[in-house]
């Protein structure tokens, strides 16, 4: 396939960014999108020019650091799919894809495809964790827990925090990544002594990263590379306007 690409480059965070178009000839459909940009930048980096930056790591899916908006669409056009699992298969021969970095407030752009997403970071380091002292631990069937909580925190589990959801919303809502990771220890006994902390504290970690609220346009569900369902910002507003009213803020 021959494609062109429009790909947003920026120097640093201070400087303004622009769209230049390169050509990538004789791809194969076979190839991840993160292998093309690749291909491409080794034949940028053979003529003298300076390549694309772009996150990645694990090219597993797993990782959440393939942070690209590709054709409007984080992650690209194939539900449930994380970039790096994203095939050029999903592309026809002469398409012009547009390649863009993931845009909120609180992901600064660093340079060109590459954005900060530290802010996750801090929102996780406010409370998503167990301070308490819950003991070593107990065997397989010492702590019984309901196959539907189970499920329900196996699902908040599979979050990947890559940001999709943030890059998807119009009011670049983090909702949907703070709720899976609240709603992740909620239905496990080790997270009951601090969940009403936990969710206060990481809510207003959230806001204060800058981060807009939820309007329900479901975007963030839609985006999600691990179909994160938005029941988990339902649970989390609940138990955040009971521990406020309750006091138990901290």
């Amino acid at each position: 396939m021959n494609l062109t690409l429009k790909v947003w480059r920026q120097d640093g965070p201070n400087d303004a960014g622009r769209l230049e178009t390169y050509d990538a000839p004789d791809v194969s459909p076979d190839m991840s999108f993160l292998e093309m940009l690749d291909v491409v930048n080794e034949r940028l980096i053979n003529e003298g020019r300076t390549p694309i930056e772009f996150d990645h790591d694990c090219r597993e899916g797993i990782c959440g650091m393939c942070s690209l908006v590709i054709n409007g669409v984080p992650h690209g056009p194939q539900r449930a799919t994380t970039t790096c699992q994203l095939h050029m298969r999903s592309f026809k021969d002469g398409d012009t894809i547009a390649i863009e970095p993931w845009r909120a407030k609180a992901f600064p752009v660093v340079k060109d495809l590459v954005v900060d997403r530290s802010s996750f970071d801090r929102i996780i380091q406010a409370g998503g964790y167990a301070s308490v002292n819950t003991g070593g631990a107990p065997d397989a069937n010492a702590m019984l827990i309901g196959k539907e909580d189970a499920d329900t925190a196996f699902d908040a589990a599979a979050c990947i925090g890559c940001g999709a959801c943030v890059a998807a919303c119009p009011n670049a809502s983090a909702m949907l990544f703070v709720a899976a990771k609240v709603a992740h220890y909620a239905h496990l006994p080790q997270g009951q002594p601090e969940r009403d902390r936990r969710t206060v504290k990481m809510v207003n970690s959230m806001d204060a990263e800058g981060f807009g609220n939820c309007r329900n346009y479901y975007e963030c569900e839609a985006a999600c590379p691990k179909e994160i369902p938005v029941k988990f910002i339902g649970n989390m507003n609940r138990d955040f306007i009971k521990a406020v009213a309750a006091g138990n803020e901290g």
